[in-house]
């Protein structure tokens, strides 16, 4: 949202909430069971959608504004038909709608952050097979194959532990330290927008604009089926820059969910994918692909680890590790200075005003008014954690019950600086966090079970660090929206337990329906390949590199590194340009359609800038996430469709014309 917008909306909320403190709910009124119903709805809809990213390219845009918009959507769509049927509903509050879209947030974000596009896939079958079954450090038998038993009752087992271990903490990261969740209080800005007057005018807008696109997303993506009866055929597959330039995967694939994430990530984000795509695509591959024979055999199979793909897959995780490790350290030193300047000093803040003082001493109220027991929460930790030091080792007997016992001796303090710093930077480190635990397990488990031992390790920290962090992210939204913490609590309780069943159904609707992992196919779910040969990685060193690749690999790191470098202490305004080496890795290894997409998503962003600024910076989250939810929800239909072997019955494919 625009700041001139978030003025005004803070500016109403401030007169506003102060009259809404008396009429603020009990924390179990809340909770509705139209909430827990629209919920789900959201939840599954948003869980399908994740997947596909996962599983396509691993990128995933800040999808919670969306869920926030889609929540009320959806509430004030049915108390309009109760109202037109003569019922009279619950009154929509803020606090509803903040439970609605905790419960919903907490449900996909066990699809996105449950494994399924990175470790958990990477211990499949196929995925060590494309590893290389004559690599040192992936022996015979290093795989466990997708089974929703097993998968389901991972998540459970470690997805509880980590909303339980910073709950005694929260006053103290909400209300002593007044940390800023910036993506937190982006939420509850517009909460807190769409539940009063002025903001109800700009919100008859947003649903309008997201219900429009929404339903011509699901129209197209309905027509392109009509067309896709074949391999590489359809729209996805139009060259839109001739043949030549379709072969290196440059093309627009009419993806509108890689639109509508486009128009929601900035500029510098689509611009670091387009540029890593030309980097690697249209300059690097072309050029070492010629070395055949020389560096790498000619008559050996393109998915080895010591062919081109080889250098695909370990420059990509060469710029990840570079970006990585630096965005590691420099939170980590953010941190602690941070938290050292807190304990020095009594007054975080500077003094606000006696009408921010006043909204603010009402927020924290209502926060510290209904407490979580510190036992609770105590007794709670330690039993999921007996119960994960037990289970887990029997699921993957390479990670003895001694590492899962450390992982969650160690847990909490991981937990609390990386949820201290995202409320600082707004970046959740946690997937840097299962990196490091990845490399250091595989590393001390060694070559005959360093890689499962890796991945599940990798996960087990990874969940915990991520859910804790979402937790913290979800108590700003409240605290600002004067919602219970407990029903807030109860909300993550319940959405996490309806993700940890939806996200592994969602994934085997894809699972059994696609080809996923198909290096040459749609689904690709590059960051398996990428996970398992960083625990191969981390179990051989660097003889698991091809030729020549570990000096390519020292260049991307250090490039990685000095780029982090440039942006955080170049002069004036040059620093914001530099490119980000994380989004640049992405394309190195799936290609560079979807970069294509996403910055035909952010050409759409600036122009609307341009030629409406007022309406912009409101129609654009609402748009985008019409695009994304039409384009996701046909996935639903058309896997149905797959199951029950109907098949397009048009394939429009493109020929160079001497073949036509």
């Amino acid at each position: 949202m625009g700041s001139n917008n978030r003025a005004e909306i803070m500016e109403i909320e401030m007169t506003e909430q102060c009259d809404d403190l008396k009429r603020v709910p009990t924390w179990n009124k809340q909770i509705t069971v139209r909430g827990i119903v629209a919920s789900l709805f959201i939840g599954i809809i948003y869980s399908v959608v994740v997947m596909k990213l996962n599983l396509t390219t691993g990128l995933v845009p800040n999808l919670n504004v969306s869920a926030a918009l889609l929540a009320f959507v959806f509430v004030r769509a049915w108390t309009k038909l109760l109202e037109k049927a003569n019922f009279t509903p619950t009154p929509f509050t803020r606090q509803e709608n903040t439970i609605i879209q905790t419960c919903a947030v907490s449900c996909y974000s066990i699809a996105l952050g449950g494994g399924f596009g990175s470790y958990l896939l990477g211990l499949n079958k196929r995925t060590y097979e494309q590893a290389g079954v004559d690599t040192e450090g992936n022996p015979p038998g290093s795989y466990k194959e997708p089974a929703l038993d097993w998968m389901i009752g991972f998540l459970f087992v470690v997805s509880f532990v980590g909303l339980l271990c910073l709950v005694p903490l929260r006053k103290i990261m909400i209300i002593d330290y007044k940390l800023s969740y910036p993506s937190g209080t982006a939420t509850a800005v517009l909460i807190n927008g769409f539940h009063s007057a002025k903001g109800d005018k700009m919100t008859k807008k947003q649903v309008h604009g997201f219900t429009k696109f929404f339903s011509l997303s699901f129209v197209w993506s309905f027509f392109q089926w009509f067309f896709a009866g074949g391999d590489q055929c359809g729209f996805v597959f139009f060259p839109t820059f001739g043949l030549k330039a379709f072969k290196q995967s440059f093309y627009f694939d009419f993806s509108m969910t890689y639109v509508g994430a486009g128009m929601i990530c900035s500029h510098l984000v689509n611009l670091s994918l387009l540029l890593g795509a030309v980097l690697s695509w249209g300059v690097m591959w072309p050029l070492i692909g010629k070395k055949k024979g020389d560096w790498f055999p000619q008559n050996i199979k393109e998915t080895s680890m010591e062919s081109l793909n080889g250098y695909k897959i370990f420059i990509s995780i060469a710029l990840i590790l570079g970006d990585g490790l630096y965005n590691f350290c420099k939170t980590l030193w953010f941190t602690f200075r941070s938290m050292h300047s807190a304990f020095k000093k009594n007054n975080l803040q500077t003094a606000p005003d006696s009408k921010n003082q006043s909204l603010e001493t009402r927020r924290n109220e209502v926060f510290i008014r209904d407490t979580i027991p510190f036992w609770l929460a105590l007794v709670g930790y330690i039993l999921f954690s007996i119960i994960s030091i037990i289970v887990i080792p029997i699921m993957f007997p390479p990670l003895k019950w001694y590492y899962v016992l450390v992982a969650y001796i160690f847990a909490p303090s991981l937990c609390f600086c990386n949820a201290y710093g995202a409320g600082l930077t707004d970046m959740n480190m946690a997937y840097n966090y299962g990196k490091v635990a990845l490399f250091v397990l595989a590393s001390m488990v060694g070559k005959e079970k360093g890689v499962v031992a890796g991945l599940i390790g990798c996960g087990l920290i990874k969940s915990m660090a991520s859910i804790s962090s979402d937790l913290m992210h979800d108590f700003k939204t409240g605290h600002l929206t004067l919602t219970s913490p407990r029903s807030m609590l109860l909300s993550q309780v319940i959405g996490t337990a309806i993700g940890c069943i939806v996200a592994p159904l969602t994934f085997f609707l894809f699972y059994k329906t696609f080809d996923v992992g198909n290096p040459n196919g749609e689904y690709k779910a590059p960051y398996a390949l990428i996970y398992r040969n960083m625990a191969i990685l981390g179990v051989e060193g660097f003889s698991a590199l091809p030729h020549h690749c570990l000096h390519l690999c020292y260049g991307f790191f250090g490039f990685a590194v000095l780029a982090n470098l440039l942006r955080d202490v170049g002069p004036g305004k040059s620093g914001k340009w530099v490119p980000l080496p994380m989004a640049m890795a992405v394309p190195f290894l799936v290609g560079a359609y979807f970069a294509i997409d996403m910055c035909v998503g952010s050409l759409v962003v600036y122009v609307w800038h341009r030629i409406d600024k007022v309406r912009a910076p409101v129609m654009v989250p609402a748009v985008a996430s019409g695009l994304i939810c039409g384009d996701g929800l046909w996935i639903l239909p058309s896997c149905i469709l797959a199951l029950f072997k109907i098949s397009p019955p048009i394939c429009m494919n493109f020929l160079p014309s001497k073949s036509n």
